[in-house]
């Protein structure tokens, strides 16, 4: 009886809501159809747990971590991004080196495997010396998946699944 009674009160609610909004054109419900929401653009967040410096806007960099207000406007006034050294340098105008690989952890750009640098490849959140070493020494890599049988010789699953978050071909 009480789902009843809640159905019945939502489809009501849904009507008179209906009713009272009027008419849209439909170019606007298309375009609302294919923007992504904050939900949606927090729930990709919360797959990769990375967002690219190059393309994230201030109210995505609103909940993350180490991410001040003016420290989001001066990445967004920096974007795009040719690197992440060029990010990192952005971070350090105003973080420490510490706060800086905080905020790395969860927004970057992406490295190319085949041609990045030394100092890039340092700059991969928990990259160790040993797994600098071992990314270099594959390269070329013709695919990810090349990427990831190789580097998943010394790190488990996991781990591959989270490099993977800060590489790119």
């Amino acid at each position: 009886m009480r789902k009843l009674v809640l159905a019945t009160a939502l489809s009501g609610t849904m009507f008179a809501l209906s009713a009272c909004s009027g008419g849209t054109d439909e170019a606007t419900e298309t375009a609302e159809a294919e923007a992504p929401t904050a939900v949606e653009t927090a729930e990709a967040t919360a797959e990769t747990g990375v967002l690219d410096a190059s393309t994230v806007t201030a109210e995505q960099l609103a909940g993350v971590d180490g991410v001040s207000e003016e420290v989001a406007a001066a990445i967004v006034a920096g974007q795009p991004y040719a690197s992440v050294t060029d990010l990192n340098a952005k971070l350090m105008e105003t973080l420490s080196a510490e706060e800086a690989a905080t905020v790395l952890e969860s927004v970057f750009v992406p490295v190319n495997l085949n041609t990045a640098t030394k100092e890039e490849l340092q700059l991969i959140p928990g990259m160790t010396e040993k797994m600098e070493h071992e990314f270099e020494e594959y390269r070329p890599y013709a695919d990810m998946g090349e990427f990831d049988r190789e580097i998943g010789k010394y790190v488990d699953e996991a781990e591959v699944a989270r490099f993977r978050n800060y590489v790119t071909l």
